[in-house]
């Protein structure tokens, strides 16, 4: 009889622990604390039993690194450069007479024709480069060739536009601008220079007739009403 009842004992007491035991368990599973180890250093936490909290795995023996991001550098704007001078564009020098290089070119077309139409172009530039003045070496070689109107043989067959004449024949020029360029170059050498600049003192030595300065003079007289 004992032993049936030490057996029933037995039998009792592992209902009751069997009954017991989950909720032991889950009391214990609260209150403990677990103690993880992240960069090195402990730590330790004691919140409630939980799924995640189950499924986490304790970090052991790596480093972890934190980053922190930073903002993009702010790249200045250039500053507008506000005192950059203008180039300042200055008008066409005065040559001659009030005149540019352009205007004294087209007054003398004016009074050029037939072969030396369009030459004053020439005849100003050569003119100012040698500091003669345009209007008596246009008048002159109007007077000399005709070329008011007609051009004289001189200027078609040999653009020779001053009467220059070398052994007693004509000189022969391959271009117009050539026998413009020695034309009037002849009057800064031969006359210019030599101090006959008005067309009374190159009278004496450009021409025997006593009355030569006066009838160029017309000539200038129309170039510059032109």
């Amino acid at each position: 009889m004992k032993s049936n009842h030490i057996v029933y004992a037995i039998l009792v007491f592992g209902v009751l622990v069997a009954i017991t035991s989950p909720h032991l368990i889950n009391m214990a599973l609260q209150n403990k604390d677990t103690t993880y180890e992240m960069a090195g250093e402990e730590f330790t936490t004691s919140t409630e039993y939980n799924a995640d909290l189950a499924a986490a795995i304790p970090v052991s023996n790596e480093q972890v690194t934190i980053v922190e991001e930073k903002a993009p550098e702010e790249v200045e704007p250039l500053e507008e450069e506000t005192n950059v001078p203008t180039q300042e564009v200055l008008p066409d020098p005065i040559i001659y007479d009030g005149l540019t290089m352009d205007a004294l070119t087209a007054k003398l077309n004016r009074v050029l024709r037939s072969n030396l139409s369009g030459t004053g172009n020439f005849f100003a530039k050569y003119a100012i480069d040698y500091g003669v003045d345009p209007y008596i070496a246009v008048a002159i070689s109007l007077h000399e060739t005709g070329c008011n109107g007609t051009c004289s043989s001189a200027v078609r067959d040999h653009n020779n536009v001053g009467g220059m004449r070398s052994g007693g024949g004509l000189i022969h020029f391959s271009t117009l601008e050539e026998g413009i360029k020695s034309y009037v170059y002849n009057l800064k050498k031969n006359y210019y220079d030599c101090g006959l600049t008005t067309l009374q003192q190159i009278n004496t030595k450009y021409a025997a007739s006593k009355t030569w300065a006066s009838q160029v003079e017309r000539y200038v007289n129309m170039i510059k009403a032109a």
